[in-house]
């Protein structure tokens, strides 16, 4: 192997690393970010917020556990729904 051979070699793992990270910076980070957040709104829901599941259902919590949200969406239905049900308040 002669010199210009490593450094083609050294050239190419740097554009690697290069590319990696600006997906990571694009691509990944992002992504984690809006998971975090959508997490943290999920988590602060209390009763009397207004929200949209991600069916559509727009309606009122009226109760909270750990995994299920009750949601009275008019007319006086309750409907269940898991937390990861919910897409977003108003």
């Amino acid at each position: 192997m002669t010199i210009l051979q490593a450094g083609g070699n050294m050239g190419f793992l740097l554009m690697m690393v290069g590319m990696f990270v600006v997906m990571y910076f694009f691509m990944i980070r992002p992504q984690q970010k809006k998971q975090k957040d959508q997490q943290k709104m999920v988590d602060a829901l209390k009763a009397g917020d207004d929200v949209v599941t991600a069916g559509g259902l727009h309606g009122k919590v009226m109760s909270t556990d750990e995994t299920t949200v009750t949601i009275s969406a008019g007319g006086g239905a309750k409907l269940t729904f898991e937390k990861s049900a919910i897409a977003k308040k108003k």
